[in-house]
């Protein structure tokens, strides 16, 4: 039997393609991660259970995934953005750290009232973060310098350089701990009316709001959209890729500095060389599940989210690696991988059966 494989670019996507892809691929992770689950001797089913549907459904496990949904949101907006424009953040990871930084900086030898010193740590860290990320978007639009390799290497050189800071100018407290002196009260982020989940969701909310508003509304969102579509159509149009590489980076370098200050001002109240758990690794799946438009990128940092929190409790009561959850990370951004491919491309294979036992060569399609 012969087998013909054949690939062929769409003309058009079916509807169901389109729009379920972020929910098949997320099915079919957990689908795949189940069988980790069984090896290890976990019934799936009641895994998930308290995974999503008890987390989802308690006051401490809402609190949690709201909380660490803020830094998700923010980065994921900081991977997306480039992306409308055809480039890749890989390193919101490192903006987050420098924002961290100069918000800190700013708390702690700033004396100001909550009602200044707050916005002021926010405009810093928000500045902090553009200039890191302005850095590679200025070699891309200049020099076309690639993107990926800039941003990841910057990510390197900020986490060692918080990692110098706590250790060095910035080292506070008793002992010879590598962390900051502790915010002062005016500098820390209050919480939504005694709820546990502090103001910097508030923001969060607003800043998508905000790039759904830039992205869909104005001229700058349809010409990021329209050079991210075809550079070389929009260069010929009158429009500078040049301005929109840079501003881009720019704009995202502010939301994961955001980002930063919101988790060291909100939860951390100290700069400490590891506050960030990979929130800006996790904000590449989160922009690819939600790249089609901001209040997209805004769910699926709720659904990592969740599942951040729903794996540590999955971790305490099943005794589950940790690493699990990393793994269902990568099964998602691999199915994604897939998922685009087959919305770019048909592929038909043909198999033909042997002429000795089948003289009439019937070709059957599948």
């Amino acid at each position: 039997m012969n087998i013909d494989v054949s690939i062929s670019a769409r003309e058009d996507v079916p509807f169901w393609l389109a729009y379920g892809t972020p929910v098949f691929t997320v099915v079919a992770a957990l689908a795949v991660s189940a069988i980790a689950l069984v090896a290890l001797g976990v019934n799936p089913v009641a895994a998930y259970a308290l995974m999503f549907f008890e987390t989802a459904t308690s006051t401490f496990g809402i609190t949690e995934t709201l909380i660490k949904a803020v830094p998700l949101i923010l980065t994921g907006l900081a991977v997306y953005v480039p992306l409308r424009a055809g480039l890749w953040n890989i390193g919101a990871e490192g903006q987050l750290y420098v924002g961290g930084i100069a918000g800190t900086w700013i708390g702690l030898n700033v004396g100001l009232p909550a009602i200044a010193l707050v916005p002021l740590a926010f405009l810093g860290a928000a500045v902090a973060g553009a200039i890191w990320a302005g850095i590679p978007g200025w070699l891309k639009a200049r020099w076309d310098v690639n993107e990926i390799i800039t941003t990841l290497l910057l990510t390197f050189v900020a986490i060692q350089l918080t990692n110098y800071v706590v250790r060095g100018p910035m080292q506070g407290g008793a002992g010879n701990f590598p962390v900051s002196a502790m915010l002062p009260t005016a500098a820390q982020l209050p919480t939504i009316l005694g709820t546990g989940v502090h103001v910097g969701l508030v923001l969060a909310v607003l800043v998508v709001i905000g790039t759904y508003v830039l992205v869909n509304k104005t001229r700058f969102g349809f010409e990021v959209t329209f050079v991210g579509s075809n550079p070389e159509a929009a260069e010929q149009a009158g429009m500078s890729i040049y301005r929109v590489y840079l501003y881009v980076f720019v704009l995202a370098g502010a939301f994961a500095g955001f980002a930063g200050v919101s988790e060291i001002a909100g939860v951390q109240a100290r700069l400490r060389p590891d506050f960030s758990p990979g929130y800006g690794f996790t904000a590449i799946p989160i922009a690819l599940l939600g790249r089609n438009g901001a209040f997209r990128v805004m769910l699926a940092a709720l659904f990592f989210a969740l599942l951040f929190v729903g794996g540590s409790s999955m971790e305490v009561n099943f005794g589950v690696p940790a690493a699990l959850v990393d793994v269902i990370q990568a099964l998602i951004i691999l199915f994604l991988i897939t998922a685009e491919f087959i919305k770019s491309y048909k592929v038909d294979v043909r198999m033909e059966r042997e002429r000795s036992k089948q003289p009439t060569g019937q070709v059957e399609e599948v």
